[in-house]
């Protein structure tokens, strides 16, 4: 990781507020699926230690009886409801209908209790209605993890936002293709939108709600 000792300094006083957290989280673990994970996909992004945290995190927020959501992406044939997206990013055709890769990996799926979002734009929020359903469920904290950081994580971290909930990227369980993405979007989204925490954090505070 680079020295960021100039750029934090640059921030500070500006940019350095913290959110609390809320007593009542779920946990949305965004399109973690067989695309980023599978060697040779085009979109395979080589973050298998960001499976295995999401995993842990999965199974940590079940056992406490929060909500866990999960996210994929799926178009009709040909990216018709991909609209400027679909044509923007030409890898995205690994989530037309049927295709394989657009599946989610055996050791990190929805359980019965979980619900699925299906999304066709990076963020979570859009075109959904994730934001109806976490406030009819009276959630006041968004954890957030999954793929890729650059990308859904930090759109949907910003409509988590915008939204009125308290968003928690818990940065181990998060990953990208690149380390240099991943970590420029981690450390502006915890500047500007949202808290940016490790995995054993989120842990101890989901303990203390417990």
């Amino acid at each position: 990781m680079q020295d960021r000792s100039d750029l934090t300094a640059n921030y500070a006083g500006a940019f350095d507020g913290l959110l609390p957290f809320g007593k009542n989280p779920a946990l949305i673990v965004v399109d973690m699926v067989d695309a980023y994970l599978v060697p040779g996909s085009p979109l395979y992004a080589g973050i298998e230690s960001a499976l295995e945290s999401a995993i842990r995190l999965t199974e940590a927020v079940r056992a406490r009886g929060f909500p866990v959501l999960f996210t994929n992406v799926e178009y009709a044939p040909g990216g018709a409801d991909g609209g400027v997206f679909f044509r923007k990013v030409p890898a995205l055709k690994c989530f037309e209908r049927g295709n394989p890769l657009g599946a989610f990996p055996a050791r990190l799926s929805p359980q019965p209790q979980d619900l699925v979002i299906t999304k066709r734009y990076a963020s979570a929020f859009f075109g959904t209605h994730l934001a109806a359903t976490l406030t009819a469920w009276g959630v006041d904290t968004l954890l957030i993890c999954g793929t890729s950081t650059s990308g859904c994580i930090r759109a949907t971290a910003l409509d988590a936002c915008q939204n009125g909930f308290l968003p928690f990227v818990v940065a181990d369980a998060c990953g990208d293709r690149h380390p240099g993405p991943h970590e420029a979007n981690l450390f502006d989204l915890q500047a500007k939108y949202a808290e940016v925490v490790t995995e054993s954090h989120i842990l101890q505070l989901l303990g203390g709600l417990a």
